[in-house]
């Protein structure tokens, strides 16, 4: 019963769904890499991009070419983009206003963090928290009590969906840690922003492997090679190549800029 009550579901979703428009897929062009293999990389400067075969027009950032999708699967074994349904499914969940209220509520508790700890480190906060929408409007139900946490049945965590396996990458949890400061990691990963905290530092860590300046923001609208860097750095986060092209657009959603940039006037009552 369950499992044709599942069916049905699914149906509906891509029935009622099939008029959103999908995010546009990440295209392989073939064209001169942008990354450099670890004995080429000048870690002063980040590599050009080169230019699009398409006249006059802005290079998109988020087509990579063979050469640069073999170099990341190399290094940082990321994938292809996710299953067509599965994004639209995406696509749907993004569409639920009641969902995207509540994540801007949660965006909104997390703002300080995000602002100082993208100042403090040159991180662009718009990309901090697209990937953070992002990442809490598609989180699954349950995944963010200690008990499940505790449990294994879930490898990521906290609002930025982060692995035990982030913090040994950092430093700051032993490639060989014992059971019990795997769970304290696990519960560390639950605590929101200690959680942004680690996301910031996941994109320092990532800036660095692909020798990118440690003090360049990165501004995806005033720079074709930024925005380049910037959708690198949503598919090493993610692994999936459907991904950049998703934290792109939140980067530019009016909402998401006026959370964290807008004034905030206390709410007075008329009668003062």
């Amino acid at each position: 019963m369950y499992g044709h009550a599942m069916k049905l579901g699914l149906l509906l979703v891509a029935g009622g769904l099939a008029l959103i428009p999908l995010s546009r897929e990440p295209q392989v062009r073939s064209r001169s890499p942008f990354l450099l293999t670890d004995g080429e990389r000048d870690d002063k400067a980040f590599p050009l991009i080169s230019p699009s075969t398409s006249e006059g027009l802005r290079p998109d950032p988020v087509d990579f070419s063979p050469e640069e999708l073999r170099e990341l699967n190399r290094r940082f074994g990321v994938h292809g983009p996710q299953p067509r349904l599965a994004q639209l499914f995406t696509e749907g969940i993004d569409q639920l206003q009641p969902l995207r209220s509540h994540t801007l509520g949660r965006l909104e508790e997390l703002r300080p963090v995000i602002l100082n700890e993208s100042r403090r480190h040159h991180i662009n906060p718009m990309l901090v928290t697209a990937v953070l929408f992002d990442e809490l409007q598609h989180a699954k139900p349950g995944e963010d009590l200690p008990l499940a946490a505790r449990s294994g049945l879930f490898s990521t965590h906290g609002p930025a969906q982060l692995s035990v396996g982030e913090l040994v990458k950092q430093g700051l949890l032993p490639a060989d840690a014992s059971p019990e400061q795997i769970d304290e990691a696990r519960m560390e990963l639950l605590d929101p922003d200690r959680n942004v905290r680690l996301l910031v530092g996941k994109f320092v860590r990532l800036k660095q492997a692909l020798g990118l300046s440690d003090n360049a923001l990165l501004m995806a609208s005033t720079s074709p090679a930024d925005a380049k860097a910037i959708a690198t750095l949503a598919y090493l986060h993610n692994g999936k190549l459907d991904y950049p092209g998703r934290v792109l657009r939140y980067m530019q959603d009016p909402e998401l800029h006026a959370l964290l940039y807008g004034t905030r006037k206390p709410i007075t009552s008329p009668l003062i």
